[in-house]
């Protein structure tokens, strides 16, 4: 495929970016992928591919093995169609509409006011271009391009595992050049649900808003271990403390704004005695200064205030705020525990991603993760235990399991060989502590072997999103090695 424009005029491979700018055309929101969907089964009726798609939209083309290779084993080339589709307010593009203007940015490709989509159009243009081009050796390969990866790996979760043949799963959503991924953390979400009773407030009573802000939040698997605030347990830490010299009713608490992300934010409303109103405010000071200096080396920016405010709700009882206040201390949020395979990373954590009051009750909504499934039961053991003791209850949803590193992998061996030998240093092999999709069709696939590589895209899921052409070419010329030696006779995977 040619490439059209002059903005990517010279850049090699030249078919991969033909691809890559056609899929910038296409509208691909994750649960809308039926105009991608057409774009690729088009293409493998073209070049005489078998396409299957499963109940979960979810795609698998096989492709023939070149002269000789046709006795290799079935290699399974895998990465996700849908993208996020984020814009800038006044961007007259919309990635949701087929609408990504490219620009060249010295050695980076980036979107003008919109998320790029590299993340995962890369990986679904590289399958294309290798699959199409008959003077690259490889042996009988299967392509699956899954669907709404970027809403929970909803598509992962629905695919047939039994449409798999090939032994290797080669992962190509990674996004970071140089870097070999062999694990990743599975997930499970929890919701403690505490209800208590509410009583008229005290004459004279006033109506304060407490308010979190300034925390540096960010992803609550990949941002977890350098010990940034969570705005949730900032403030229930702050209540709880002037609580225990001034008393106060709680009549609401709310924060955070995705189940994935540490909580920049929160805000409680509290109702107190007009005369202790000044009181109060002293000591959630008093106990705003001591957190903050908790975090003055990895989240400086935390901001703790006051205000008058509105109530129109009676607050919960002495009793009720109490132990509403102390299941907030309860529940854990943070690094768990360290992976042994790996320095610096962390293998089990969880994190209080929202909070949120409806009447009587309050919610506190975690993700837990870990790359060791045994490991998650004493987290939600943990949770379970916070849920009995304030009288409430704790939901379940598992969502996937881990993908545990095994470095002893055949592919991670062969893999390691073709790096090396052509960019002459050694890659680093590591794991992530966030979910791909390699967990899920590890688990419905049993026996897999696994690895996961990508060029280095930066900002994805913004309108920052970038990729860097050179190492687009490295992944490029990596990705046509690993197939190439994975389908050398005698080679057994």
């Amino acid at each position: 495929m040619a490439v059209e424009t002059t903005t990517l005029t010279g850049l090699e491979p030249r078919s991969f970016w033909g691809h890559f700018e056609a899929l910038t055309r296409i509208p691909r929101p994750s649960r809308h992928e039926e105009p991608v969907i057409e774009h690729v089964r088009a293409w493998a009726a073209e070049h005489g591919f078998e396409l299957h798609q499963d109940a979960g939209r979810n795609l698998v083309i096989r492709v023939p093995a070149t002269p000789g290779r046709e006795s290799a084993p079935v290699v399974s080339l895998q990465g996700h169609l849908d993208m996020v589709c984020e814009r800038e307010p006044s961007s007259p593009n919309d990635p949701a509409e087929g609408r990504i203007a490219l620009v060249r940015d010295g050695d980076w490709l980036k979107a003008d006011g919109t998320t790029l989509g590299a993340d995962d159009g890369v990986a679904i243009a590289a399958m294309m271009a290798l699959a199409e081009d008959a003077s690259l050796p490889h042996g009988p390969l299967e392509l699956l391009m899954t669907v709404a990866e970027e809403v929970g790996l909803e598509g992962a979760n629905a695919f047939d595992g039994s449409l798999v043949e090939g032994r290797v799963l080669v992962n190509l959503d990674s996004e970071e050049d140089g870097k070999l991924t062999v694990g990743c953390a599975g997930s499970t979400d929890t919701w403690v649900r505490v209800e208590a009773s509410r009583d008229a407030p005290v004459a004279d009573a006033v109506a304060l808003a407490v308010t979190v802000s300034g925390g540096l939040g960010g992803h609550s698997g990949m941002n977890i271990e350098y010990g940034r605030s969570n705005a949730i347990k900032v403030l229930g830490r702050a209540l709880r403390e002037a609580h225990a010299t001034v008393p106060f009713r709680l009549v609401s608490l709310d924060g955070g704004k995705s189940r994935n992300a540490i909580p920049r934010d929160a805000a409680a409303v509290v109702s107190v005695d007009g005369a202790r109103e000044a009181d109060l405010r002293a000591a959630i000071e008093t106990a705003a200064a001591t957190i903050r200096d908790a975090f003055s080396k990895t989240d400086s920016g935390i901001d703790v205030t006051v205000d008058a405010a509105e109530s129109t709700s009676d607050p919960w009882t002495d009793a009720a705020t109490t132990m509403l206040l102390d299941a907030i201390a309860l529940v854990p949020t943070g690094p768990l525990a360290m992976s042994p395979d790996f320095d610096g990373l962390v293998e089990t954590s969880t994190s209080l991603g929202e909070a949120m009051t409806d009447g009587d009750r309050l919610t506190l909504h975690s993700l837990s993760r870990s790359s060791n499934d045994s490991a998650l039961p004493e987290v939600i053991a943990a949770l379970d235990a916070v849920a009995r003791l304030a009288g409430g209850e704790l939901e379940v949803k598992h969502n996937y399991g881990g993908w545990r590193p095994d470095l002893d992998s055949p592919a991670l061996a062969a893999l390691h060989a073709s790096y090396e030998g052509l960019f002459d240093e050694e890659p680093i092999v590591t794991a992530v502590h966030a979910g791909l999709e390699t967990a899920v069709i590890g688990d419905k696939v049993p026996g897999l072997d696994m690895i996961s590589f990508g060029p280095q895209i930066e900002a994805p899921h913004s309108p920052d999103e970038r990729v860097s052409i050179p190492t687009v070419e490295r992944f490029w010329r990596l990705l046509v090695a690993f197939v190439d030696e994975l389908s050398k006779p005698g080679k057994d995977t």
